[in-house]
Protein backbone atom coordinates (compact mmCIF):
# COMPACT_ATOMS: atom_id res chain seq x y z
CA UNK A 1 0.00 0.00 0.00
CA UNK A 2 1.59 3.34 -0.48
CA UNK A 3 2.29 6.09 2.06
CA UNK A 4 0.85 9.22 2.58
CA UNK A 5 3.38 12.32 3.11
CA UNK A 6 2.24 15.55 5.00
CA UNK A 7 3.73 18.63 5.28
CA UNK A 8 3.92 22.22 8.01
CA UNK A 9 5.19 24.08 4.86
CA UNK A 10 7.39 27.38 5.92
CA UNK A 11 8.90 29.87 4.05
CA UNK A 12 12.57 28.54 5.33
CA UNK A 13 11.68 24.87 6.40
CA UNK A 14 9.13 22.42 5.31
CA UNK A 15 8.77 19.71 8.26
CA UNK A 16 7.60 16.19 6.87
CA UNK A 17 5.92 13.11 8.06
CA UNK A 18 4.91 9.61 6.34
CA UNK A 19 2.50 6.73 7.01
CA UNK A 20 4.01 3.54 7.42
CA UNK A 21 3.28 1.16 4.56
CA UNK A 22 0.00 0.25 6.08
CA UNK A 23 -1.43 4.05 7.08
CA UNK A 24 -1.62 3.19 10.18
CA UNK A 25 1.25 5.14 12.31
CA UNK A 26 2.61 8.67 10.83
CA UNK A 27 6.23 9.49 11.88
CA UNK A 28 8.06 12.42 10.96
CA UNK A 29 10.52 12.03 7.79
CA UNK A 30 12.48 15.01 7.47
CA UNK A 31 12.66 18.71 7.48
CA UNK A 32 13.82 20.46 4.39
CA UNK A 33 14.66 23.78 2.92
CA UNK A 34 11.77 25.02 0.16
CA UNK A 35 14.46 25.10 -2.06
CA UNK A 36 15.25 21.76 -1.87
CA UNK A 37 11.57 20.23 -1.43
CA UNK A 38 10.68 19.28 -4.90
CA UNK A 39 14.09 17.30 -5.77
CA UNK A 40 14.02 15.66 -2.01
CA UNK A 41 10.77 14.44 -2.96
CA UNK A 42 11.61 13.14 -6.55
CA UNK A 43 13.91 10.77 -4.52
CA UNK A 44 11.95 9.57 -2.14
CA UNK A 45 9.55 8.64 -4.55
CA UNK A 46 11.97 6.93 -6.67
CA UNK A 47 11.52 3.91 -3.99
CA UNK A 48 8.57 4.59 -2.24
CA UNK A 49 4.74 4.98 -3.65
CA UNK A 50 2.96 7.99 -2.50
CA UNK A 51 -0.89 8.00 -2.70
CA UNK A 52 -1.46 11.02 -1.30
CA UNK A 53 -0.36 14.73 0.04
CA UNK A 54 -1.69 16.12 2.91
CA UNK A 55 -0.95 20.35 3.25
CA UNK A 56 -1.24 21.99 6.39
CA UNK A 57 -3.59 24.77 6.42
CA UNK A 58 -2.69 27.89 8.03
CA UNK A 59 -6.14 29.36 9.49
CA UNK A 60 -6.55 32.01 11.48
CA UNK A 61 -8.76 31.49 15.06
CA UNK A 62 -11.36 33.64 12.81
CA UNK A 63 -11.80 31.23 10.59
CA UNK A 64 -10.07 33.37 8.11
CA UNK A 65 -6.49 32.61 6.26
CA UNK A 66 -3.31 33.35 7.72
CA UNK A 67 -0.80 35.54 5.91
CA UNK A 68 1.44 32.27 5.23
CA UNK A 69 -1.49 30.84 3.33
CA UNK A 70 -0.66 32.51 0.04
CA UNK A 71 3.06 30.44 0.54
CA UNK A 72 1.14 27.73 1.04
CA UNK A 73 -0.76 27.85 -2.20
CA UNK A 74 2.31 28.40 -4.13
CA UNK A 75 3.70 25.06 -2.70
CA UNK A 76 0.52 23.33 -3.72
CA UNK A 77 0.56 24.42 -7.31
CA UNK A 78 4.33 23.44 -7.60
CA UNK A 79 3.80 20.26 -6.00
CA UNK A 80 0.59 20.06 -8.48
CA UNK A 81 2.54 20.28 -11.52
CA UNK A 82 5.25 18.05 -10.54
CA UNK A 83 3.06 15.13 -9.60
CA UNK A 84 -0.17 15.44 -10.92
CA UNK A 85 -1.61 12.13 -10.17
CA UNK A 86 -1.03 12.24 -6.91
CA UNK A 87 -4.25 14.30 -5.25
CA UNK A 88 -4.03 16.96 -2.54
CA UNK A 89 -5.77 17.25 1.27
CA UNK A 90 -5.82 20.53 2.94
CA UNK A 91 -5.99 19.85 7.10
CA UNK A 92 -6.78 22.65 9.28
CA UNK A 93 -3.02 23.29 11.43
CA UNK A 94 -4.04 25.47 13.83
CA UNK A 95 -2.64 24.89 16.76
CA UNK A 96 -0.05 21.96 16.10
CA UNK A 97 2.86 24.01 16.50
CA UNK A 98 2.07 24.33 20.15
CA UNK A 99 0.98 21.08 20.25
CA UNK A 100 4.97 19.95 18.67
CA UNK A 101 6.15 21.98 21.26
CA UNK A 102 3.85 20.34 24.01
CA UNK A 103 4.85 17.05 22.43
CA UNK A 104 8.98 18.10 23.14
CA UNK A 105 8.70 19.35 26.24
CA UNK A 106 6.72 16.57 27.65
CA UNK A 107 9.11 14.07 25.46
CA UNK A 108 12.25 14.55 27.64
CA UNK A 109 14.51 16.38 25.66
CA UNK A 110 17.35 18.72 26.73
CA UNK A 111 16.65 22.32 26.58
CA UNK A 112 19.21 22.79 23.81
CA UNK A 113 17.26 20.09 22.02
CA UNK A 114 13.69 21.28 22.97
CA UNK A 115 15.12 24.53 20.75
CA UNK A 116 15.34 22.63 17.51
CA UNK A 117 12.61 24.18 14.70
CA UNK A 118 13.34 21.43 12.32
CA UNK A 119 12.01 19.26 15.02
CA UNK A 120 9.01 21.02 15.86
CA UNK A 121 8.24 22.08 11.97
CA UNK A 122 9.13 17.73 11.51
CA UNK A 123 6.21 17.13 14.60
CA UNK A 124 3.81 19.60 13.71
CA UNK A 125 4.01 18.04 10.06
CA UNK A 126 3.33 14.54 11.97
CA UNK A 127 0.31 15.86 13.76
CA UNK A 128 -1.13 17.06 10.98
CA UNK A 129 -0.70 13.25 9.22
CA UNK A 130 -2.64 12.04 12.14
CA UNK A 131 -5.69 14.32 11.98
CA UNK A 132 -5.82 13.30 8.22
CA UNK A 133 -5.54 9.70 9.24
CA UNK A 134 -8.23 10.13 11.68
CA UNK A 135 -10.75 11.81 9.26
CA UNK A 136 -13.10 8.70 7.93
CA UNK A 137 -12.30 8.47 4.01
CA UNK A 138 -14.81 7.65 1.60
Amino acid sequence: MPRILAFDYGTKRIGIAVTDPLQIIATGLDTIHPKDIIEYLKKYMLTEAVEAFVLGDPIQMDGTPSESKQHVKGFAKILRRTFPDIPQFWIDERFTSKLAHQTIMQSGFKKQDRRDKDRVDTIAATIILQYFMEQPRL
